[in-house]
C-alpha cells in the first residue's frame, strides 16, 4: 500500500508534530487496477486458448467427455477450496476485527525518527486481511486442483473386500478415502494456524494501545485471551485429526527386516499416537475453558505442554524402551505375526499369490532335451541380440540418414502355418537428422511428415553373409511371406515423432526415396484437427508458436489438418495422465496390414498395507497391476484403452470416472489381441520381489536363509565378461512349458540364482497367449544337484581354449567381439543354453554373427551356425565318469566331450626333437594354415592349428634356452 504524505501536517495543542498518513490518490489506485486487470485478461486469454486447443485435440480422438470430465473436476475442486478458504479466513478475520475494534484498530500515534506519526491500523489491516484471504484461497485452490484425482476416485470408489490386520480397514480406505482425509486435514490445519497467528497479532496490537484506566486494560487483555484461546483450540483439534491420520502410514513403512507395522508400533507407538490425539482434544477443551472462564496465560501454556509431554512419553520414550529391552532380545518371536502379515500382503500387492508352483527336473543329459518333440522351440531360438540387430538395421535398412530405428521388438507371427518368433523395428523419420539445407518450415511441417514401414526378420535367420533373414524389408515394403503384408506403411505416430505437422495440404508429402527420384503421397484419413477458417487458423498459429508462417502459407487450406502430440508416449499421457506407462511400446502388424503400437499401462500405489516398496521402472511402488493395454494406430493416431484386469480396484474407480475412455479386453480386435504380451517391466518387478518373498516361512524370511536373485551375466559391451556382471533381462521365447500340452507358446522367462551364488535355482515364466495370458508359473530346480547358471556357462566359454584364443585374435585385428545375451531355455526335461557371438569391425558398427555357442549341464559346443553347433553338441556323447580315467590317453588326441566344436583334424602327436630351422619352418606353415582356415570360417580346424603353433613355439623356446 502506497501512502501520500504531501498534505499539511497538523500541530496539536502540545506542539507535537503529527504526520497524517492517508492512502494514495484515487487516480493512482485506478491505474493500478487497470494494469492488474490487463494482466489478468492476458492470463485468461492464454489459458482459454490452451483449453480451446486441448478440447479440439480430445474431440478429434472422440474423447471430449474425458477432457471435460477432467476440466470439471479441476474447476470444481479449485472453486470449492478457493471459496471456502476465502470465506473461512475472511470470516475469522472479520470476527477478530469486531472483537478488537475498540482497541487494536483505533487510530494511534507512534514515534518515527523522534516524530509522532498518527496511523489508523484499520486502514491497512482490513485490506491486508482481504489480500491474505484471497492469496490463501488462490494457493489452496491451485494445490487442491492438482489433487483432483483423489477426489474423483473418492466419489467413484468401488467396493473392496478384506481388511488390514491392524486397523481393520478395507483396501478402499487406503486407496480412496485416506488421501482425501489427509488433504482436507492439511488444508484445515494450515487455515487454523493462520487464524491463530492473526489472533496473536490482533492481541499484540491491542496490548500496545495506551489506555486511561486499568479496567479498560484488563478488558482488552481478556479479549485477547478469548481470541487466542479459541484459535488455539481450533488449531489443536486439527492437530488431533492429523495425529490420528498419521497412524495409518506406518502400515507401509519399510524397515530393514520387513515392512509394515512392527510389534512395538502395533502395541505401543500406534496406541501412543492415539493417546496424543486424545491429549490434543483435551488441550483444545482446556483452551476453550480458558477462553470463557480463567483467561490465564498459564492455562494456555498448559494446553500446549500437555500433548507435548504425552508425545515424548508415549511416542518416544516407551517405544524406545520396548524396542531395546523387550523386542531386540526376542526379535523373531515378537515379530513373527507381523512378518507373516508383510509376506502375505506383499505377495498380494504384486500378484505373487496367484503364482502356480511346479518342480522342474533339469535333467543334465542330452536325452532330456527330447529334441524330436521340441522342434518348434529349436526353430524359434533367438540368435539375434536386439542391440546387434539394431546396429545392423541402421546400416542396411535406414536407406537415408534421416531415418532411424529407435527400438527392436520381439513378437510372434503365424506364417506358413507355423508360429514364428520375429523381431520388428519401425523405420521412423527423425527431422533433426535432415540436412541443414533442408531444415525449413515447409520441409519440416508439410513435406517430411512421417516414417515409412518396418523391418521384420526371423529371430534365428541369417544369410550367408551373417545378415538378417528378412520377412519385411526395404522401401517400398517387400514381403517374403505371403500371409504377412503391409497395406498402410506410413508412420505418422511413433516414438520419435515429436513435431506438429500439417497434412492434406497442397504440398505432396515425401514417402520414401526411390532411385534418383522420390515417392510422394498424401494423407488420406480424417485424423487430427481441421485448420478451418481464418479465426481458427490464427488461434492454432498462436497456440503452436507459428504466427509467422501458418497464417501466410498458401499451401495450408481450410481443409488441411493439424496432427499434434504425435509422440505416442505424450499422446497417451495427455489422454490418461493418471496411468503409468511402460517404457517399451512395440509395433504390431494387423491382419489387414495396418501398423499399430501397443503400450502397457499400469495402476500403481505406494499405500498398500504391509507391502514392501520396490522400483517399477522409475517409480517406487508397493502395489502394481498391468490393468490396461493401449493401442495407437500409427497412421491416424486413433487411441483405444482396453482393461485387462477388471479386478483391480484402481482401474474400476477410473472406469467409473471415465466410462467413455475404457473398453473391455474382449473388445480388442482378435488380430491385435494375438500380439498382447506379458510386460517386461512387470515381470522384472515381480521377479525382484519374488526373490525375497517366495519364502513364506517367517523364520526363514527373517534370517534371510533362502534369498533368490535374478540370474546375472556379464555385459555384452564389455570385453572382459567377468568384470561387469548385470542382472539378466527377461526374454521372450516360443517353447512348450514343462507340464503343458501346448507346443508353441509365447512366454517371457526370468531365471533365478541363490543370492551371491552363480548356480540356478529356479525360473519364472509369464504367459502371453490366449486364456493363459497374465498367469505366472515358477519352476523350482532340485535341491540335490547343482544347476549351472548363466555366469557359470559364460565361465566355461571363457575357459575353452579354442574360443578364448579366437576371441583374443579377433580383438587384435581391428575388430571387436560382441557377445549377445545368454539365453536359458527349458526344453523337454532339461535346460538349453545358447549365446551368439558377433564380430564387429572398428570401421563399421555393423556386427556379424560368427559363432553360436550352445551348452547343456555337462557339454558345450559351438559352430558357425546354430545347426552346426547343435550337431556338435549332440553328436559326441559324454563318457561316464568311471571311463574318464581309462580314456584319458585317447582324450588327448580328440576333442573333449564337454567342450565340443566343429570336427577338427586331430591334434598332431608329439614330435621328435628337430633342428631349429625345421621348427621355424613348421611354425610358419602352421601360422599360414591358421590364417587360411580363419578366413574360410573353419574355426574348429583353425583352433587346432593354433594349438599346434603354440606347441611348436614352446619347443623353439626350450631349444633356445639350451
Amino acid at each position: 500500500m502506497l501512502w501520500n504524505m504531501n498534505k499539511p501536517t497538523p500541530v496539536d495543542d502540545d506542539d507535537e508534530l503529527i504526520v497524517d498518513v492517508t492512502p494514495q490518490t484515487p487516480r493512482r489506485r485506478w491505474r493500478r487496477w487497470v494494469i492488474l486487470g490487463a494482466l489478468l485478461l492476458v492470463f485468461a486469454l492464454i489459458r482459454g486458448l490452451s483449453m480451446y486447443i486441448s478440447a479440439l485435440w480430445f474431440g478429434s480422438l472422440g474423447y471430449s467427455s474425458v477432457y471435460w470430465t477432467i476440466f470439471r473436476y479441476k474447476v470444481v475442486t479449485f472453486l470449492v477450496f478457493f471459496v471456502l478458504t476465502v470465506l473461512i479466513l475472511r470470516g475469522a478475520f472479520l470476527l477478530l476485527e469486531r472483537i478488537f475494534a475498540a482497541s487494536a484498530l483505533e487510530r494511534r500515534v507512534i514515534m518515527v525518527n523522534n516524530q509522532a506519526v498518527s496511523i489508523a491500523p484499520a486502514r491497512f489491516v482490513r485490506p491486508v486481511a482481504w489480500a491474505v484471504s484471497l492469496l490463501f484461497g488462490l494457493i489452496f485452490g491451485l494445490a487442491m486442483k492438482d489433487n483432483w484425482r483423489s477426489f474423483a476416485l473418492y466419489f467413484n470408489q468401488p467396493g473392496t473386500e478384506g481388511a488390514d490386520p491392524i486397523f481393520q480397514k478395507s483396501l478402499g480406505f487406503y486407496f480412496f478415502t485416506l488421501p482425501v482425509h489427509q488433504s482436507i486435514s492439511w488444508w484445515l490445519t494450515v487455515l487454523a494456524f493462520a487464524i491463530l497467528a492473526a489472533a496473536i497479532i490482533y492481541a499484540f496490537l491491542s496490548s500496545t494501545q495506551k489506555l486511561k484506566t486499568a479496567a479498560a486494560a484488563t478488558a482488552i487483555q481478556r479479549t485477547g485471551y478469548v481470541a487466542v484461546s479459541c484459535a488455539l483450540a481450533a488449531f489443536l483439534l486439527m492437530l488431533a485429526w492429523r495425529t490420528y491420520l498419521s497412524r495409518f502410514p506406518y502400515l507401509w513403512q519399510d524397515h530393514d527386516s520387513f515392512s509394515g507395522v512392527t510389534y512395538t508400533e502395533a502395541n505401543y507407538l500406534l496406541p501412543g499416537l492415539l493417546i496424543v490425539a486424545v491429549a490434543l482434544i483435551i488441550s483444545a477443551a482446556i483452551a476453550l475453558l480458558n477462553a470463557f472462564t480463567k483467561r490465564s496465560l498459564r492455562l494456555l501454556l498448559a494446553a500446549i505442554a500437555l500433548p507435548l509431554a504425552v508425545f515424548v512419553v508415549a511416542v518416544m520414550l516407551i517405544p524406545a524402551y520396548v524396542t531395546s529391552f523387550i523386542v531386540k532380545p526376542n526379535e523373531l518371536g515378537r515379530e513373527t505375526p507381523y512378518i507373516e502379515h508383510n509376506i502375505n500382503w506383499t505377495r498380494r500387492a504384486y500378484g505373487l499369490d496367484r503364482i502356480e508352483m511346479r518342480d522342474f527336473e533339469a535333467d543334465p543329459s542330452v536325452e532330456g532335451l527330447n529334441l524330436q518333440a521340441n522342434t518348434s522351440t529349436l526353430e524359434n531360438i533367438r540368435l539375434w541380440d536386439w542391440r546387434a540387430l539394431q546396429d545392423t538395421l541402421r546400416q542396411i535398412q535406414e536407406i537415408r540418414t534421416y531415418y532411424d530405428f529407435p527400438d527392436v521388438d520381439v513378437d510372434r507371427y503365424r506364417t506358413n502355418g507355423q508360429v514364428r518368433q520375429m523381431m520388428l523395428a519401425a523405420r521412423e523419420l527423425d527431422v533433426d537428422k535432415l540436412p541443414s539445407s533442408s531444415r525449413n518450415w515447409v520441409n519440416e511441417k508439410l513435406i517430411y511428415t512421417h516414417g515409412y514401414g518396418i523391418t521384420m526378420n526371423t529371430s534365428n535367420g541369417f544369410t550367408a553373409e551373417g545378415m538378417p533373414q528378412f520377412v519385411l524389408s526395404n522401401m517400398p515394403i517387400e514381403s517374403s511371406a505371403p500371409d504377412i503384408k503391409i497395406t498402410r506403411p506410413e508412420i505418422y505416430y511413433g516414438q520419435k515423432t515429436n513435431t506438429d505437422i500439417y497434412v492434406r495440404t497442397k504440398q505432396k508429402e515425401f514417402n520414401f526415396p526411390q532411385g534418383e527420384a522420390s515417392n510422394f503421397t498424401a494423407y488420406e484419413e480424417e485424423g487430427g484437427i481441421m485448420v478451418g477458417g481464418f479465426f481458427r487458423r490464427m488461434l492454432l498459429a498462436w497456440a503452436l508458436g507459428d504466427l509467422s508462417k501458418l497464417p501466410f502459407s498458401d499451401d495450408v487450406s481450410s481443409e488441411s489438418r493439424l496432427l499434434m502430440r504425435r509422440n505416442i508416449r505424450e499422446r497417451v499421457t495427455s489422454l490418461a495422465p493418471f496411468l503409468v506407462y511402460d517404457s517399451d511400446p512395440y509395433i504390431v502388424v494387423s491382419d489387414t496390414g495396418r501398423l499399430y503400437w501397443i503400450m502397457d499401462a499400469y495402476t500403481q500405489s505406494g499405500t498398500y498395507p504391509y507391502s514392501r516398496h520396490y522400483r517399477a521402472g522409475d517409480q517406487s511402488v508397493n502395489y502394481i497391476r498391468n490393468s490396461v493395454k493401449v493401442t495407437i494406430d500409427a497412421y491416424n493416431g486413433s487411441t483405444v484403452f482396453y482393461v485387462f484386469d477388471a479386478q483391480d480396484p484402481l482401474i474400476r474407480a477410473y472406469a467409473g470416472v471415465f466410462p467413455a475412455l475404457f473398453h473391455d479386453a474382449a473388445q480388442m480386435p482378435a488380430d491385435l489381441r494375438a500380439h498382447v504380451r506379458y510386460p517386461e517391466t512387470l515381470l522384472k518387478t515381480q521377479g525382484e520381489v519374488y526373490g525375497l518373498y517366495h519364502t513364506q516361512n517367517a523364520k526363514v524370511f527373517f534370517q534371510r536363509e533362502d534369498v533368490w536373485s535374478v540370474a546375472r551375466q556379464a555385459q555384452s559391451s564389455s570385453q572382459d565378461k567377468q568384470q561387469q556382471p548385470e542382472a539378466l533381462e527377461p526374454y521372450y521365447v516360443i517353447t512348450q512349458l514343462p507340464g503343458e500340452e501346448v507346443q508353441s507358446e509365447f512366454v517371457q522367462i526370468l531365471p533365478f540364482t541363490p543370492a551371491s551364488r552363480p548356480n540356478m535355482i529356479g525360473w519364472m515364466a509369464g504367459r502371453c497367449d490366449g486364456p493363459n495370458y497374465g498367469s505366472l508359473l515358477v519352476y523350482n530346480f532340485p535341491q540335490s544337484r547343482l544347476i549351472n547358471g548363466p555366469a557359470q556357462i559364460e565361465a566355461r566359454i571363457d575357459q575353452n581354449a579354442q574360443l578364448s584364443s579366437q576371441f583374443t585374435l579377433w580383438n587384435q585385428q581391428g575388430s571387436r567381439v560382441v557377445r549377445g545375451n545368454l539365453l536359458v531355455i527349458p526344453i523337454g526335461r532339461s535346460l538349453f543354453y545358447i549365446e551368439p557371438i558377433y564380430l564387429r569391425s572398428e570401421r563399421s558398427p555393423m556386427p556379424e554373427l560368427r559363432i553360436v555357442v550352445v551348452a547343456t549341464q555337462d557339454r558345450l559346443a559351438y559352430g558357425q551356425t546354430f545347426q552346426e553347433a547343435l550337431t556338435n553338441l549332440i553328436g559326441q556323447p559324454a563318457k561316464p565318469a568311471e571311463q574318464k580315467q581309462e580314456g584319458q590317453q585317447q582324450q588327448q588326441q580328440q576333442k573333449p566331450s564337454e567342450e565340443a566344436g566343429p570336427s577338427p583334424a586331430q591334434t598332431p602327436a608329439a614330435v621328435l626333437p628337430q633342428s631349429t630351422q625345421q621348427l621355424i619352418n613348421r611354425a610358419a606353415e602352421e601360422l599360414s594354415a591358421y590364417q587360411r582356415l580363419t578366413a574360410e570360417g573353419k574355426l574348429g580346424e583353425a583352433g587346432q592349428k593354433l594349438e599346434s603353433l603354440k606347441k611348436t613355439l614352446e619347443e623353439l623356446r626350450k631349444g633356445s634356452n639350451k
